[in-house]
């Protein structure tokens, strides 16, 4: 006797619409679905379906087995997709841009993670600042510091990044250090880098904001 067995068949024959129909489906012969929905209300002691030569109809004890067994089947089909889940094993090589300084020092430690919990996983990682074409150069994923422009490519955000303004002692020797914001327009000049736009923003203490553009160094 296999009850959950019984159940698939029930259900079955209660979606199919009848007997003969649930026989086709299942790939077994008529009679043998007949028998077992037989041994099956005769095991639980109810009608189950009023069956006539050219209809079925669910019976009240019919119809609450029939959802029933439909919890039962779910919840059996997502124990064991849980447990498939727990035991996959994920293989394979991904390419990965990042930019240089971001992906060594906060990407680099999480790969190694995943890498440990994953061991069957390739990276294929590109430190530069670049801009790449994911399709075009073959990258499966970008992490970029910047806005994505108008584009069919799917972005998420993973953080939040806080500019810092810096300059060498050797700099500051020659240009001078400036107090405020608005010193920069004297003399001042910027390293050129990808996809730092031009003026710079600035917010002072009392929330005023001021806008600065700073030449490019040769």
């Amino acid at each position: 006797m296999n009850q959950f067995e019984d159940m698939q068949t029930f259900v079955r024959i209660v979606e199919a619409g009848s007997i003969t129909k649930a026989a086709e489906q299942l790939d077994i012969v008529k009679s043998a679905v007949s028998r077992k929905l037989t041994e099956l209300e005769k095991r639980l002691g109810v009608t189950l379906l009023t069956r006539t030569t050219r209809s079925q109809i669910l019976t009240d004890s019919g119809r609450n087995y029939y959802q029933e067994c439909i919890r039962i089947i779910e919840d059996l089909a997502e124990v064991e997709s849980s447990i498939k889940d727990e035991h996959c094993s994920f293989a394979g090589k991904i390419r990965l841009s990042v930019p240089f300084s971001f992906g060594l020092k906060h990407l680099a430690p999480a790969l190694r993670q995943f890498n440990d919990a994953h061991p069957n996983i390739f990276f294929d990682v590109d430190f530069n600042d670049r801009k790449v074409d994911l399709i075009e150069d073959g990258y499966d994923l970008a992490i970029r510091i910047s806005n994505l422009a108008d584009s069919s490519l799917i972005a998420r955000k993973i953080t939040s990044m806080t500019p810092v303004l810096c300059a060498s002692p050797a700099y500051l020797k020659r240009y001078g250090e400036p107090k405020a914001p608005s010193d920069l327009n004297n003399g001042h000049v910027r390293l050129r880098y990808n996809l730092i736009p031009d003026a710079w923003r600035f917010t002072s203490g009392d929330g005023a904001e001021v806008t600065i553009k700073i030449p490019v160094t040769v």
